[in-house]
């Protein structure tokens, strides 16, 4: 077996590791989307309208956003084997909330807070990158994002038959607590089990926490300018629950979240500020620099990529139901092929990253994805049905190869700031979903999926600025001398 490839039937060392770290993304996700294939049991349970339904999907994604931030920030302070094993055991609790709601608010609270536990990728792409080498980071992050990504698809598979098993009207709210429970008992389990690094390795942390250190004035205004789109994100979905979409929030509590969410932003900018005001005065050794512009085309790239997946999963079925009258059960089983492609798909981005170039991969893609999304957009019911599930396959190919590419590259741009650049990289993913879904509600499908493709075409045309990782990052060991470490 060469040195670069990777024997996953080990339960030893490295592997060991990204094992016990892809089964706890798995659980994150699984608890994550425990409503998605149940929603139908819990709206008669609770009586719930169908702009209810819709709201409790959007409350599921808002908090990811900040959350995912926050959590890379934690990650990077504190280290991934505690962050992991608290995210796991405090989000275990809004899965009670959920499991025990009597009415809406209280299933809207439940889902609400249960958004944090979609940040817990980042944390793993941190844990990945201190075990793995260069030449086999991509393949390594690929298997945890793909095999951990799949947890979603799990429940949508699992979950009913578990709310079968325990039957009758509660069945849904034990299958719901058991996935509480999970999260619970694997955050003990995973404390237990992994270290930050290798014995003998150096965790490197950031020197101050609050804000993203950047290595020059330019960069620092460009810091804040990729920062709008988040708090656009969060303004949009508070746009989508006030009187002007579903009426959940009364028009003044609406005014206040957008002020807030202006306040939040100007505090942001200025922690930024506080941490990068020495790059004003005078720029940090050549060493010790890394380009923000990287960071900047990577978020796009996520965007399109992960920003897509999730849209497309939450809308797939309907599609494919509503263009070839299908029920409901057969839509669901030929829609779910698009998230089944994670297993594979997303290792194999990795994969071709680390074997080909991490550009060059991304270009390609990028490039795939963009295409496929156009394909998707001349579906109609003219279509033989397997070949439009076929082209829905093909295209998930490229969307989640090209996430896997995206993370072979965000570990190798500065070592002690890995999670909060997973964090900003994975947050662009949920706002693209939230632009996507908005976008959903106003157009027709064919639209939808010509402007995915645009947006595509727009990562092409920005990755053309990305620099392929080459050489060594340096970082300050706890006794001041410099260490290098490989990217390529």
């Amino acid at each position: 077996m060469s040195s670069d490839s990777l024997n996953l039937f080990s339960f030893k060392g490295k592997i060991r590791v990204l094992h016990l770290t892809w089964i706890a993304f798995f659980i994150t996700f699984f608890a994550w989307f425990n409503h998605a294939p149940l929603l139908v049991a819990i709206a008669d349970s609770l009586s719930l309208t169908k702009d209810q339904v819709k709201t409790l999907l959007i409350l599921n994604v808002a908090l990811t956003i900040p959350a995912r931030v926050i959590i890379g920030m934690l990650t990077d302070k504190y280290g991934p084997r505690v962050t992991y094993s608290l995210l796991l055991a405090v989000s275990s609790i809004p899965c009670f909330i959920f499991a025990l709601a009597e009415n809406f608010i209280q299933a809207a609270i439940g889902r609400f807070l249960l958004g944090f536990i979609g940040a817990g990728f980042v944390i793993g792409i941190r844990m990945v990158s201190e075990w793995f080498p260069a030449k086999q980071l991509g393949t390594a992050e690929g298997i945890y994002g793909g095999w951990g990504n799949f947890g979603s698809a799990a429940g949508a598979m699992s979950l009913p038959t578990i709310a079968l098993l325990f039957g009758g009207e509660d069945g849904w709210r034990y299958a719901i607590g058991i996935t509480g429970i999970m999260a619970l008992v694997y955050s003990v389990i995973y404390y237990k089990s992994v270290t930050d690094t290798p014995k003998g390795g150096t965790y490197f942390k950031p020197k101050k926490i609050g804000g993203m250190e950047v290595s020059s004035p330019s960069d620092f205004v460009l810091l804040l300018i990729m920062k709008i789109p988040m708090y656009a994100a969060l303004a949009l979905l508070t746009w989508k629950l006030s009187p002007a979409g579903v009426d959940m929030l009364a028009m003044p509590l609406a005014i206040a979240i957008y002020l807030s969410l202006a306040a939040l932003y100007v505090f942001d900018a200025k922690k930024c500020y506080d941490i990068n005001k020495e790059v004003f005065v005078k720029l940090p050794e050549p060493i010790h620099r890394y380009k923000f512009k990287q960071v900047a085309v990577l978020n796009i790239l996520y965007f399109a990529t992960f920003g897509s997946e999730l849209a497309v999963i939450s809308m797939l079925p309907l599609f494919f139901s509503e263009t070839f009258t299908l029920d409901p059960v057969q839509a669901g089983l030929l829609a779910s092929a698009y998230a089944f492609m994670n297993l594979m798909s997303r290792p194999a981005g990795g994969l071709i990253s680390d074997r080909f170039g991490r550009k060059s991969t991304l270009l390609i893609l990028t490039a795939g994805l963009a295409i496929g999304y156009f394909v998707m957009s001349t579906i109609d019911a003219e279509w033989p049905l397997y070949l439009a599930v076929a082209a829905a396959m093909a295209c998930s190919f490229f969307v989640q190869s090209g996430e896997g590419a995206v993370f072979a590259v965000v570990p190798l741009i500065k070592r002690r700031l890995t999670g909060q650049i997973a964090g900003m990289t994975g947050a662009y993913g949920n706002v693209g979903a939230v632009f996507y879904l908005t976008i959903l509600s106003m157009v027709s499908y064919e639209t939808f999926f010509l402007v995915i493709a645009s947006t595509a075409v727009l990562g092409f045309v920005t990755l053309l600025f990305l620099e392929e990782p080459e050489g060594q990052m340096a970082e300050v060991m706890p006794d001041g001398s410099v260490s290098l470490i490989d990217v390529a």
